[in-house]
C-alpha cells in the first residue's frame, strides 16, 4: 500500500473539476488503487462543530458526534476517488450505506490522525460495489472507523438479489419537517456540494425531481435523535434506501432490538423507507 501523506487538506473546489472529467474519461476496472491518504495534526474547529450540530439537530457539546469526523474526511475521500487510478467516475457514484465505529469518545481539542483508503470491490445485482475506510488515530489508538459502501451502477452485476424484509410499520415515535435549503446547509458544513443536493434545477439535470438531502444528514439526524441513550462505544450501521426529496416530511422510529436499537426513516406521506439502521454497543 502506497501511503500519501498530506500536510495539508485537499482542496475540493479544485478535486470537483477533476471528478467532472473523470466521468469523460473512465469506464470502470478490476482492481481500486493501494493507495492510503493519510493527514496529521487535525484538531476539531469548535464553530464548525457547532454550525454542524445545529444543522444535523445535535447538541452543542464538547464531544464529537459520531458522524462529524466523516466530513472532516471528506476532501480525503474525494482525493482518493479522483485517483487517476481509479476505476470509476466520482459523478453517479451511489452511497448505499455507512458503518461508524466509536470505540469512545472524541473531544474537541484532540488531535488525531485521519486515515483514507478503498478495499473489498465486489459485485452488485445493479453493479459493482466498493468500501471507503477511514479511520481516526489519536496517538497510537484508533478510535473511529467509517466504512462507506458505494454503487457503480452499470455491468451485469452479479451477487445476491435478496430483498431484505421491512424491519418494522411505519409507526412513528417522531416526525420531522425537512426544509428544502437542507441540501445547502448541510453542503455549507460538510463541503458535498453535488449538485443533486443543492437546488430542483441542479438535481433534475442528474435525473430527480428534486433536489435529495445528503444520506449522511440523515444518518446524522437520527442518530441525535438517540442523544442521551448512546453509549460511550457503539457501532451505528445504515442502509440507504429511497431519497429524501425536499422538501420533506419524514418520520422517525425506533425500537430496542437484542441489547441494541433498530430505527428507520420513512416517507411520512408513504410506507416508503429512506434509510433503515442499528445501534449497538462496540
Amino acid at each position: 500500500m502506497t501511503v500519501k501523506e498530506l500536510h495539508t487538506t485537499p482542496s475540493l473546489a479544485t478535486l470537483y473539476p477533476k471528478a467532472a472529467l473523470g466521468g469523460l474519461r473512465k469506464s470502470g476496472g478490476e482492481t481500486l488503487p493501494e493507495i492510503e491518504y493519510r493527514r496529521a495534526g487535525i484538531v476539531a474547529d469548535p464553530a464548525h462543530l457547532a454550525a454542524y450540530n445545529r444543522v444535523c439537530g445535535f447538541r452543542l457539546s464538547s464531544e464529537l458526534p459520531a458522524t462529524y469526523p466523516h466530513i472532516l474526511a471528506f476532501p480525503l475521500q474525494v482525493a482518493l476517488m479522483t485517483e487517476d487510478a481509479f476505476p470509476f467516475p466520482l459523478l453517479g457514484m451511489v452511497h448505499v450505506a455507512n458503518r461508524i465505529t466509536q470505540r469512545r469518545p472524541v473531544r474537541v481539542g484532540e488531535e488525531f490522525t485521519l486515515r483514507v483508503w478503498a478495499e473489498r470491490l465486489r459485485p452488485h445485482e445493479k453493479g459493482r460495489q466498493f468500501d471507503v475506510v477511514t479511520e481516526l488515530v489519536a496517538g497510537e489508538e484508533p478510535v473511529w472507523t467509517d466504512v462507506s459502501t458505494y454503487l457503480r451502477r452499470g455491468g451485469s452485476g452479479g451477487g445476491s438479489g435478496e430483498k431484505r424484509e421491512q424491519l418494522a410499520a411505519p409507526s412513528p415515535n417522531a416526525v420531522w419537517r425537512v426544509p428544502g435549503d437542507i441540501g445547502r446547509r448541510y453542503a455549507e458544513v460538510s463541503g458535498d456540494r453535488n449538485p443533486i443536493h443543492l437546488y430542483p434545477l441542479t438535481a433534475k439535470a442528474f435525473g430527480f425531481p428534486a433536489a435529495i438531502a445528503h444520506g449522511m444528514w440523515s444518518k446524522a439526524r437520527c442518530l441525535a435523535a438517540f442523544e442521551g441513550r448512546l453509549p460511550e462505544a457503539y457501532t451505528v450501521d445504515v442502509r440507504f434506501k429511497l431519497p429524501v426529496l425536499l422538501p420533506a416530511k419524514v418520520a422517525f422510529t425506533s425500537w430496542q432490538d437484542g441489547d441494541g436499537w433498530a430505527f428507520e426513516l420513512w416517507n411520512a406521506r408513504k410506507p416508503k423507507p429512506h434509510l433503515e439502521g442499528s445501534l449497538v454497543s462496540a
